[in-house]
C-alpha cells in the first residue's frame, strides 16, 4: 500500500461536517482523558524538568540507524533525530527539557566524546521538540536553527506572544492554567526558556548547515513555521509533527506513544493540537507529494516506504 492510501484510511477530517457533529459526543468522551495527561505532562516538564538530565540515560541512549548517516533515537514519546555528512552532523530537534543527558549520551556513543554538532535544527518550537535545546546549545557552543515564523515564539518572554501561536489544546487546558498561576512566576519561566541567545533562522535558500545534500521544505499547520527536512538522493524525509507515522486521533495511538510498539500508521496530527488544520492537511499532501522513501516523524516508528535494507 501507498503511503497516499496510507494517509487516507489513517486521516480524520476535524471541520465542522454534519458527520463530524453526530460522533463528537462519542470523540470527546474518548480524548478527554488523554488531554487533560497531556496537558499535565506538559506543564510539569515544560515548568519543572526543561534543563535537568534524564536520571536513567544509559537506559534509553542507543539510537538506531534508518537511513544512510541517519539515526533515531526515541524519548518518552518524542523522536529525535542525529544526521551525519562527511565530517559532520546535526541534531534534529531534542525532545522534552529533561532529554540532555540521553541525546548527549548517544551522540558520543555515534560521533565520539568529542564530537560536537555544527547546529540543532527543530522542526518547530513546542516543548516536546525543542525542550532541551537550549541546554545543548550551550553545552555544544552551537546555534539553534528555526524557521523565520517561528522565531518569535522560540524567543517568548511573555505569555501574549505564546497566545498568538496557540492551538485549540493550548487556549482550552494549557493557557488556562497558566493564567491562574502567579504572573511573575509565569513570565520568569517563560523568560528562562527563551532561544533568544542561541537561535538563527533557517537560510531562506532552503539550504541547510553542514548538511549539503538536504533542504529545508515549509510545513505550517501544527505550527506557523513548522519545517521538514528532505534528501533527495534517497528520498529521506524528516516531517516533525507535519506528518506522522503514529495516529493521534485515537486513544490506542496515544497509547502507544511510550512504548513505541504498534505498526506505524500515517496520519496527520489530529485538529487539537494543530495551530491551523487546513494548512496542515494541505503540508501532510505536499510531503507526501514528494514519494519519500523512509518517513521519520516526530512521533511514532520510522516508516520505510519501498526502499530495501541494502538503500539504508
Amino acid at each position: 500500500m501507498n503511503a497516499p492510501k496510507l494517509l487516507q484510511l489513517n486521516r480524520r477530517n476535524p471541520g465542522p461536517s454534519s458527520s463530524r457533529q453526530v460522533r463528537q459526543g462519542l470523540h470527546w468522551l474518548m480524548l478527554a482523558v488523554v488531554l487533560l495527561v497531556c496537558a499535565l505532562l506538559v506543564y510539569v516538564y515544560r515548568t519543572r524538568h526543561r534543563n535537568t538530565d534524564h536520571p536513567q540515560p544509559g537506559r534509553f541512549s542507543r539510537a538506531q540507524k534508518i537511513a544512510e548517516g541517519v539515526f533515531w533515537l526515541p524519548i518518552h514519546g518524542s523522536n529525535v533525530y542525529f544526521v551525519q555528512s562527511d565530517a559532520d552532523w546535526v541534531l534534529i530537534d531534542t525532545a522534552w527539557g529533561n532529554s540532555g543527558l540521553v541525546i548527549r549520551e548517544a551522540a558520543e556513543s555515534l560521533f565520539g566524546p568529542a564530537s560536537r554538532p555544527a547546529a540543532i535544527l527543530l522542526t518547530h518550537d513546542h516543548p516536546d521538540h525543542d525542550g532541551a535545546a537550549l541546554q545543548l546549545a550551550r553545552e555544544w557552543e552551537c546555534p539553534v536553527y528555526v524557521h523565520p515564523a517561528e522565531v518569535a515564539l522560540a524567543t517568548a518572554t511573555d505569555l501574549a506572544t505564546i497566545e498568538q501561536y496557540a492551538n485549540p489544546m493550548d487556549r482550552w487546558v494549557i493557557l488556562p492554567i497558566m493564567r491562574v498561576l502567579p504572573q511573575r512566576w509565569v513570565r520568569s519561566m517563560i523568560a528562562r526558556d527563551s532561544l533568544e541567545d542561541v537561535v538563527q533562522t533557517l537560510d531562506l535558500t532552503w539550504a541547510l548547515p553542514a548538511l549539503p545534500e538536504w533542504r529545508w521544505i515549509p510545513t505550517p499547520g501544527h505550527s506557523p513555521g513548522h519545517v521538514a527536512f528532505f534528501r533527495e538522493r534517497d528520498r529521506v524525509l524528516i516531517t516533525g509533527d507535519a506528518l506522522l507515522t503514529v495516529d493521534l486521533d485515537s486513544f490506542p495511538g496515544w497509547l502507544s506513544l511510550g512504548s513505541q510498539r504498534g505498526k506505524p500508521r500515517l496520519s496527520v496530527a489530529p485538529w487539537y493540537i494543530n495551530w491551523d488544520q487546513k494548512e496542515a492537511e494541505k503540508s501532510a499532501s505536499a510531503l507526501l507529494a514528494l514519494e519519500p522513501g523512509v518517513i521519520a516523524s516526530g512521533h511514532g516508528t520510522p516508516l520505510v516506504l519501498g526502499m530495501s535494507d541494502s538503500d539504508k
